[in-house]
């Protein structure tokens, strides 16, 4: 499973930044990895620099074999929560999703 991790103009994606959104997407889906192609990760700060709630925006796109993606996002007030919560997010919607798939 691929992962890849995108932003806009607002958030400077370091090496360290990339690792740790990684080990989030790799650790959350495992139990996908054999159905999933990739997973795009879209990190955004929707107040770009100035403060505010749940300013941070995560969405994750899962590529899944022979089917539509799944997305997930979530808003947080920090990029790691916002990561963690949009892997999590993600995680269910593909265990329901790949539940519906196999029982037809």
């Amino acid at each position: 499973m691929q992962v890849l991790v995108n932003s806009n103009h607002s958030i400077d994606v370091s090496s360290d930044l990339e690792e740790r959104v990684k080990v989030t997407v790799e650790t959350e889906l495992e139990r996908f990895a054999d159905q999933l192609t990739r997973v795009e990760v879209h990190l955004n700060d929707e107040n770009s620099g100035k403060s505010g709630p749940q300013h941070k925006r995560c969405q994750m796109e899962a590529r899944v074999k022979g089917h539509d993606p799944i997305s997930a996002t979530h808003k947080a007030e920090s990029l790691d929560l916002a990561i963690s919560g949009a892997a999590e997010k993600l995680s269910h919607a593909l265990s329901h999703a790949l539940d519906k798939f196999n029982r037809h």
